[in-house]
């Protein structure tokens, strides 16, 4: 596939209003799709998430959920819309919750990812995250283990606590 940057594409917070094409998204890419009640609860009720869309204008091609929580932000879920896979979509949505939550103060942030899904942890890796160890059977649906990765966000001592690979 060839990546096309399209010029009216940005990143903006998740609204309410985003919520039936961020679950269409979500159940097309996760075996185990968040609700749409879930993401509801996370907008409106949970004040240490952050959630961003990017967006094509009216069309959402993809979205990125964080925790932050004192130093620490935690990637909920990332997932780009199939059919605009490969553009380099994820990782400006990736990279944009790491600079947001880096301005709120957070110091690392971490992300569970399936075992199987290499391609997820590739990009992970590509924006620095690294392998610190395993959650066994942490997927329900579909069972499977996870990998744990953290990602400092301080340049200056870029993964020195999370240094050792598994």
């Amino acid at each position: 596939m060839v990546a096309v940057m399209k010029e009216d594409v940005f990143i903006r917070k998740m609204m309410v209003a985003d919520l039936s094409q961020v679950c269409a998204i979500a159940k097309a890419s996760f075996p185990d799709p968040w609700t749409e009640q879930a993401f509801y609860q996370e907008l409106v009720h949970n004040p240490c998430a952050y959630y961003w869309v990017l967006a094509e204008q009216r069309r959402i091609l993809g979205y990125v959920g964080t925790w932050f929580v004192v130093d620490e932000g935690q990637v909920t879920n990332i997932a780009v819309d199939a059919n605009e896979r490969g553009q380099g979509w994820g990782e400006k949505l990736l990279k944009h919750s790491m600079k947001e939550l880096k301005k709120l103060g957070a110091e690392e942030m971490t992300l569970e990812v399936r075992l199987s899904n290499q391609r997820a942890q590739s990009l992970y890796r590509k924006v620095g995250f690294v392998s610190k160890g395993i959650r066994p059977r942490f997927y329900k649906v579909c069972p499977e283990d996870a990998m744990i990765m953290w990602v400092s966000l301080n340049e200056e001592t870029n993964n020195t606590r999370h240094r050792n690979k598994l």
